[in-house]
């Protein structure tokens, strides 16, 4: 019995998919079938079962085994870890998966210092949605994930990151962006451009409005901050969003944002790791930087 073989029957019960387990090991969709088919028959048992509409999904012994064998596999990785590291040297891949709004926005200073630090280490950064990075992290799918307004999870450690401020937004010509002391409030009324009702920060900038009397006209949901800017942009609606993700637009006056009386409205930011398992050395490393960079002084 190969040790691949296994590791690609835990990624195949992780993601559910052929091709994305075939894709995480570098081998051909055919090669998984063949490595499941082989593993099927040395127990004689079936453990996958496959279908076009439920893709691939674990049967309740191939789910107990999975849950023997996933820690044996961890255990194994961290023991090849330290064996091939050198004292000296940080390097090898670090898989992270975040949300665009911190992403694109606030993790490129982050990332810039770490490959001057660390030449030899690669980050393998993907971009999810939040409670698609929450499953990869429980899944062990990737070795960090970083979201906004992070949750508890039993399954998974989180470390603060500071946070972000969120401001209004909305295109220059627009009356709201000369009122002085622009509030909350004032937002009553106003064709609002948001985020689906799924994502963290939605749900936060609806209690904010709440709380401020101000019923909104959501004119439209969205489920990623740069398709909310190109929106604003066209004079849709209006809308609350991190201005740390506003840089660019507001230098080229194609988006004008204010500060509301009610700043500093902060919303949190967060990365998080599985529990009880060790996290790979490199892992390790780029965590200590992040949090050294980001985390509140």
């Amino acid at each position: 019995m190969h040790v691949e073989t296994l590791r690609t029957f835990c990624d195949l019960i992780e993601t559910g998919s052929l091709s994305r387990a075939a894709k995480l090991n570098r081998v051909t969709q055919s090669a998984v079938s063949q490595q499941l088919r082989a593993l099927e028959e040395r127990y004689g048992k079936r453990l996958v079962d496959r279908a076009p509409r439920i893709g691939a999904k674990p049967t309740e012994l191939g789910k107990r085994f999975y849950e023997e064998l996933k820690p044996l596999l961890d255990a194994l990785d961290a023991v090849e870890e330290r064996v091939r590291e050198r004292p000296d040297v940080i390097s090898g891949n670090v898989r992270i998966a975040t949300v665009y709004s911190v992403g694109l926005h606030t993790l490129p200073r982050v990332m810039k210092r770490s490959l001057a630090k660390y030449p030899e280490l690669e980050l393998r950064l993907e971009y999810r949605r939040t409670d698609q990075v929450y499953d990869a992290c429980v899944r062990g799918e990737i070795d960090l994930g970083i979201v906004a307004l992070p949750s508890k999870r039993p399954q998974l450690e989180v470390v603060s990151l500071g946070s972000d401020e969120l401001v209004f937004v909305a295109s220059p010509d627009h009356p709201l962006t000369k009122r002085r002391g622009l509030s909350l409030a004032d937002l009553d009324g106003q064709p609002f451009i948001a985020f689906e009702r799924d994502i963290p920060t939605r749900r936060f900038v609806d209690r904010l409005l709440r709380r401020a009397g101000a019923s909104v006209r959501y004119a439209m949901e969205l489920d990623n901050i740069e398709t909310i800017k190109r929106t604003v942009e066209a004079g849709i609606g209006v809308s609350l969003l991190p201005a740390p993700a506003l840089g660019a637009e507001v230098r080229a006056r194609t988006l004008s944002a204010r500060k509301l009386k009610e700043s500093p409205i902060e919303r949190a930011i967060g990365v998080m790791y599985r529990k009880n398992r060790e996290l790979p050395r490199q892992a390790r490393a780029f965590l200590e930087l992040l949090t050294t960079e980001l985390s509140p002084r």
